[in-house]
């Protein structure tokens, strides 16, 4: 069975590059014909040893751009994302080989089967249950095979989109609309739970700009298409307002106003923070981390809303 493949990894550094490059040097299966590890750090930094690996560097610009890099720079009829904080099995390269092998020319895309292990001893914290969405997430490029001809006709990934958040989703949906299909391998890789700060919810708020630029490019129901969940920035803007308006009252003397809007900007606040809470297994650490974050998001996720929408005012819808 052969397929011309090669592989693409972003990284950032991270030591688990490591363990990806070992599945692929020694793994099971066909190997792919080259391997691109592609640094999108904006300083060069040591990497762990790449061995036979070609590097590439992206300046930093974001994993859509290193992407981008990474499979123009190949020359095979298949290109294969992986992230660099996976882990693929012992058999990765045969059952990707074994997934791509006979699709029809209309295919453009062979998604992964990802895991996302869990603790079995205790519930999982907001951090833990978030990262385990990915399991169910459509089109997400920590393991996809992008035909190299569907890449090339979509363009690429749209290098705007400059975190890990709604750039694999976009280019699919450009994939798509272009009359290809995407289908679901039988590969199966591992996507453990990153260790994450105190304030790592809040820093995640920063998607929000890139919702605005997916409402740009594809309309008021682009959340339904990539099978998104509802969003909860109308309840942050409204205990937004709640609170700018308790603050600005009270600056102003007018009790009769703050008090009422302070005491509702509270119990807003409280739901939230609770609604975090219950899942979760309300450790002293993990409950202080909701009610502090649970405070801080809902400005947050306005603010990275409003500057995503200034930022992109001049985005025409395709």
């Amino acid at each position: 069975m052969s397929v011309d493949y090669a592989v693409v990894i972003p990284t950032v550094g991270r030591e688990s590059l490591l363990a990806v490059l070992d599945a692929l040097e020694h793994g099971d299966g066909p190997p792919p014909r080259e391997v691109i590890v592609v640094d999108d750090r904006p300083t060069r930094g040591p990497l762990p040893p790449t061995r036979s690996a070609r590097v590439l560097r992206s300046g930093g610009r974001g994993p859509a751009a290193a992407r981008n890099a990474g499979w123009r720079a190949s020359c095979c009829e298949w290109v294969a994302f992986l992230d660099d904080d996976v882990l693929p099995p012992p058999d990765w390269k045969a059952r990707l080989v074994e997934d791509l092998a006979g699709l029809d020319l209309e295919v453009a895309a062979s998604q992964a089967r990802i895991r996302v292990p869990l603790p079995r001893d205790r519930k999982p914290t907001d951090w833990e249950r978030g990262t385990a969405g990915l399991a169910d997430a459509r089109w997400i490029t920590a393991d996809m095979a992008y035909r190299r001809a569907a890449l090339d006709r979509a363009g690429g990934f749209d290098e705007r989109f400059p975190r890990a958040y709604r750039e694999d989703a976009e280019l699919a949906l450009r994939v798509l609309d272009l009359g290809y299909r995407i289908v679901t391998g039988t590969r199966v890789t591992t996507h453990p739970v990153r260790p994450a700060g105190f304030l790592a919810s809040l820093r995640q708020q920063r998607g929000n700009a890139d919702d605005a630029l997916m409402r740009r490019l594809l309309g008021a129901g682009w959340r339904a298409r990539v099978g998104g969940h509802p969003g909860r920035l109308r309840h942050h803007a409204a205990t937004t307002a709640l609170g700018v308006l308790a603050v600005l009252a009270g600056l102003l003397g007018r009790r009769r106003v703050a008090w009422p809007a302070g005491v509702a900007w509270a119990a807003s606040t409280a739901w939230f923070a609770v609604e975090r809470i219950k899942p979760g297994p309300r450790t002293r650490d993990e409950v202080l981390r909701m009610v502090v974050t649970s405070v801080a998001i809902p400005p947050a996720a306005c603010a990275h809303r409003l500057l995503g929408e200034v930022r992109h005012r001049a985005v025409r819808a395709r």
